[in-house]
């Protein structure tokens, strides 16, 4: 069926058409013609078919969005509450199968009261079937975006509307499991208002974003610059031309001189510059260094931890996910906990899903120390996190920004490339806490900090660092150089990831932390 049979007023087709780009809409839906045995439920299709001119309750298709093609489903809710039954749930295979298969990245919009209540249990079971198709697109390395409209429960919400690698909601948006008047008429009391909202959901990490409609081609674009890698939007930006040779008569300008490398700073004044409260972190260096950014919430599990911040970037042109420890957010919430780093799993399983390279980036003064964090999990979040980074497919780099104590900070440190700005360190505990170990007192700390080789020059002679980032002399005094001079380093190292045969390249990252500290 041609698209421009549609009418205008389907809500679902006015979303489509605010989000791809004009005239690029084709339809792939093949006409539903057959009606229901049962009378009743024959007059509710009926009804529904000339309300809404549409044939089923789901549209699927292909259009571009800002010229990025890609293949869309949605639902119409004016179609029995944009309920699913055995033709709609076969359509939105037959649409997610077919993206796949021509490798487009898919974008979703349920708005749906969940199953046909007409068609019982075969109803229900499409869910499965179309939460494999899905699975089944993300394991071929497509993105998978989703836009959920109001209101969006039910078995829609627990299949394919739970699956997107980026997931947004409209602004108000009843969004939940149960149902609220299910829920009223099992219970006899009505929801708590507040819960099921999405702006409830972005609050506890289980969506990334609460957009107006009218946004999401935009944001759908800028995700998508990063996510699907392949695109030429997301290629590296061609390297500058050499200067011109002087010409005749022309006299060749002397070289620069090359000024003498500074001194190496103590470990004692290092740690004391990356304690400066206004030192640039990783919101500055996304700010000032990268494109094309798009800030992630949560696991997507009902966790959210402010401490650490997720997000879709690119650095030089080289797209990324970004997970790193967030300074500013520190200083109103507190160090992270378990939550935060299950938050970077998640960064860590797109990465990988998708095939990008990950960058990590490290400036902490230490992980929650609290009864919660512990029943959370901590230290197995730590240890889940090192095995994961050690044997990550993608790329990886990582950043060593400012502070970097103990096991939080280790926790996001194995990389193929590891990048230290000048005054950055690493140790196993802050400086005072191995100084109350080993001496009962914190008064030593300086002494143990310049005994363990903390410093970033020390890190580079170590081989636990690759490369130190110039500060001049400190970042929180000339930031702008200092974040410029940083993003350039990150894609300089992701460049140089780039065309590495991917097993090699993680064989030498084991061998590298395998090998470390053997003479």
């Amino acid at each position: 069926m041609d698209g421009s049979a549609r009418p205008a007023g389907a809500p679902s087709v006015r979303l489509i058409g605010s989000v791809v780009d004009p005239g690029t809409w084709r339809s792939w839906d093949e006409p539903v013609t057959a009606l229901p045995q049962d009378p009743a439920y024959r007059a509710d299709v009926l009804r529904a078919r000339a309300r809404t001119g549409l044939d089923e309750s789901v549209v699927t298709g292909e259009g571009a969005v800002h010229g990025h093609r890609v293949a869309l489903v949605a639902c119409e809710f004016g179609f029995l509450a944009g309920s699913i039954g055995v033709d709609a749930g076969e359509r939105l295979v037959r649409a997610v199968e077919r993206a796949t298969r021509e490798r487009l990245p898919l974008i979703a919009s349920p708005a749906s009261g969940g199953t046909r209540m007409q068609e019982g249990t075969v109803a229900f079971l499409q869910m499965v079937k179309v939460a494999a198709a899905v699975t089944d697109h993300k394991a071929a390395g497509l993105p998978y975006l989703v836009y959920l409209r109001h209101p969006t429960t039910g078995g829609v919400l627990a299949s394919w509307g739970s699956l997107g690698h980026l997931t947004a909601a409209e602004p108000g948006a009843l969004i939940g499991f149960l149902g609220p008047r299910v829920y009223e008429a099992l219970n006899g009391e009505p929801f708590p208002e507040g819960v099921q909202t999405a702006e409830n959901l972005l609050a506890h990490g289980l969506v990334d974003a609460v957009l107006e409609p009218g946004l999401l081609a935009g944001a759908a674009a800028r995700a998508l610059r990063v996510l699907d890698a392949g695109s030429a939007a997301a290629r590296p930006r061609p390297a500058a031309p050499p200067a011109a040779e002087p010409g005749p008569g022309t006299a060749a300008a002397p070289p620069a001189p090359v000024p003498s490398a500074p001194p190496v700073p103590s470990a004692a004044e290092s740690i004391r510059r990356s304690r400066r409260p206004d030192r640039p972190g990783l919101r500055a260096l996304l700010v000032a260094a990268a494109e094309d950014v798009t800030p992630l919430s949560g696991t997507g599990a009902g966790e959210r931890d402010r401490g650490l911040l997720l997000a879709l970037a690119r650095f030089g042109g080289r797209p990324c996910v970004v997970v790193g420890h967030d300074r500013e957010a520190r200083t109103r919430s507190g160090p992270f906990g378990p939550a935060g780093l299950r938050e970077a799993r998640r960064g860590m399983r797109i990465a990988a899903e998708l095939g990008l390279p990950l960058v990590t980036v490290v400036d902490t003064p230490g992980a929650a120390l609290s009864p919660a964090a512990e029943q959370g999990g901590l230290a197995g979040e730590i240890a889940r996190c090192l095995a994961e980074l050690t044997a990550l497919p993608c790329p990886t780099v990582c950043l060593l920004l400012g502070e970097g104590a103990g096991g939080g900070a280790l926790a996001l440190l194995p990389a193929d490339r590891v990048v230290a700005a000048r005054h950055a360190w690493l140790s196993p505990l802050p400086p005072e806490g191995a100084s109350a170990i080993l001496y009962r007192t914190t008064a030593r700390a300086d002494e143990v900090a310049a005994r363990q080789g903390v410093r970033s020059h020390d890190l580079l002679a170590a081989g636990i660092a690759d490369r130190v980032v110039a500060e001049e002399p400190d970042a929180a005094d000339a930031p702008a150089a200092f974040l410029a001079r940083t993003g350039a380093a990150v894609a300089e190292e992701l460049a140089s990831l780039a065309d590495m045969d991917a097993a090699a390249r993680t064989a030498a990252r084991r061998d590298r932390y395998r090998r470390l500290g053997l003479r």
